[in-house]
């Protein structure tokens, strides 16, 4: 077996444990968390009769678990190293060998965003249409990603410069949703003078820093810096942000909403 294969099974390996450990955390956060809950809103106008004028309202459509939403990030995350280890292997490698792993940013467009979600959330955004927008803003952001290496495919092995216009766009996307929550934070100050518990700025900043890290490993990889120089190496540093990034914001969570 040459290096480039067992990197590959070894790839394998990792993408087997890392089904487990997400899956195992998954199912520990839905038995151990409470059944707490948190309001969807929708935002509409109401006529006011007495002032003969258009006035702000909201109600609420309904309540969404928050112990079931971060298990979602984990069963989503699950079932694609489960997918990758298995019936999807073959391709997967196939499309390694040319930089691109489209199941990787297939996955982060959904799991990702649901974190997105999460946080946003705990922060008091809990109307519908801004919810529905940072998903969205959140997938193109990852969809960004697999342009990026869709579009630069065998680009670094024919000596030329890789194109940076999809990764430009989609951090432009990325920051949109983060200033949105950092908002959110602010508002509360100003209009309530109530500020979210402490945990939350944590699970912001800590979270916020990790999804740098996936830009910067990205840079790396068409920067050809050191051991990045293999995309192999790249891909398993992803592997790697992506649960350390969900299992610390799973148990922020954990330790500050969903313990009983």
């Amino acid at each position: 077996m040459d290096e480039t294969a067992l990197k590959l099974n070894k790839l394998r390996t990792f993408n087997w444990v890392m089904f487990f450990l997400h899956a195992a955390q998954g199912v520990a956060i839905l038995l151990l968390s409470t059944n707490f809950k948190l309001p969807v809103t929708a935002s509409y106008l109401t006529f006011d009769a007495s002032t003969q004028s258009l006035l702000p309202a909201s109600s609420e459509l309904f309540r969404l678990s928050l112990a079931w939403l971060v298990a979602a990030f984990f069963f989503i995350s699950a079932f694609a190293h489960l997918s990758i280890a298995t019936y999807y292997n073959k391709t997967y490698n196939a499309n390694l060998l040319r930089g691109l792993n489209r199941a990787r940013w297939w996955e982060y467009s959904i799991s990702a965003t649901i974190m997105l979600i999460a946080i946003a959330m705990l922060v008091g955004i809990y109307d519908f249409g801004a919810l529905v927008l940072i998903f969205g803003l959140g997938v193109v952001m990852n969809m960004m990603g697999l342009m990026m290496e869709t579009h630069n495919q065998g680009v670094l092995e024919r000596g030329e410069k890789p194109n940076w216009l999809a990764f430009k766009i989609g951090t432009w996307a990325g920051v949109i949703p983060w200033l949105i929550i950092a908002l959110g934070f602010y508002w509360s100050a100003k209009f309530s003078g109530a500020q979210p518990p402490t945990f939350v700025y944590w699970i912001y900043v800590s979270i916020f820093v990790f999804f740098n890290c996936f830009a910067i490993n990205m840079v790396l990889q068409y920067k050809q810096v050191g051991k990045w120089r293999d995309y192999l190496y790249g891909e398993r540093a992803f592997i790697i942000l992506s649960l350390v990034a969900k299992s610390l914001l799973a148990w922020q969570v954990f330790a500050g909403t969903l313990r009983p």
